[in-house]
């Protein structure tokens, strides 16, 4: 911790600003971690085909239910606007289906983006960082009294060096929080896509009209 401190201490004003910067980005990673793989997350293939079962069966009330039973899960909120509507053909099927994935979708992708950008933030900053550094360093070699230059310019290059380190640690840590999290997030999208058009289709069967072509 001592040596931490004293990292932050030497480090300078763009540090302090990257340290900023590291707790918005720890912030976002753990509100999208607990989003995209626990609260709107859930197994898309089996939570399905328990739906698929009780369409089949007629049971569409068990079916609403068992959507209720995952409030928050991005899947089961567009399933569940589908067979609330299950009886109001095909045409309403398809719309509430929709207008609910238009409004699931961006929460699921929700900041995530911002990883990229905190990313490129981190380290440009860092950058300054380094610049500014190196800058104290010549300094101390062109003005400083000789007794000064040694200690002067260790602290310019140390200042540097920090600087450009922290700042391509955030950038490491932002870049791969958005590969894992970005990943996650498609893969919920792509559940919802996939399993509300196969949903709208059996609703569709069950009305006795097939879906027109090209109506999603």
């Amino acid at each position: 911790m001592a040596e931490l401190g004293h990292i932050i201490e030497t480090g300078g004003t763009f540090m302090i600003i990257n340290i900023f910067f590291l707790m918005v980005a720890i912030a976002v990673i753990i509100d999208r971690v607990i989003a995209v793989f626990f609260q709107l997350n859930l197994n898309g293939h089996r939570f399905m085909a328990q739906v698929e079962k009780l369409v089949h069966s007629d049971n569409i009330d068990k079916a609403v239910k068992l959507c209720n039973a995952a409030p928050k899960a991005a899947l089961a909120r567009v399933l569940r606007a589908g067979l609330t509507r299950a009886n109001r053909g095909v045409l309403e099927i398809g719309n509430a289906i929709e207008e609910e994935t238009l409004a699931v979708t961006p929460t699921v992708m929700k900041r995530v983006p911002a990883l990229w950008s905190l990313a490129n933030i981190a380290v440009l900053v860092g950058l300054l960082g380094t610049v500014t550094g190196l800058i104290k360093a010549f300094k101390a070699i062109g003005f400083a009294a000789p007794e000064q230059k040694q200690a002067l310019l260790t602290n310019g290059i140390s200042e540097a060096m920090n600087n450009t380190a922290f700042g391509l640690f955030i950038a490491v840590t932002c870049i791969t929080a958005h590969l894992v999290i970005g990943s996650q997030a498609k893969k919920i999208v792509e559940d919802i896509e996939l399993h509300s058009l196969k949903l709208e289709n059996m609703l569709s069967r069950r009305a006795g009209t097939e879906v027109p072509e090209g109506s999603r």
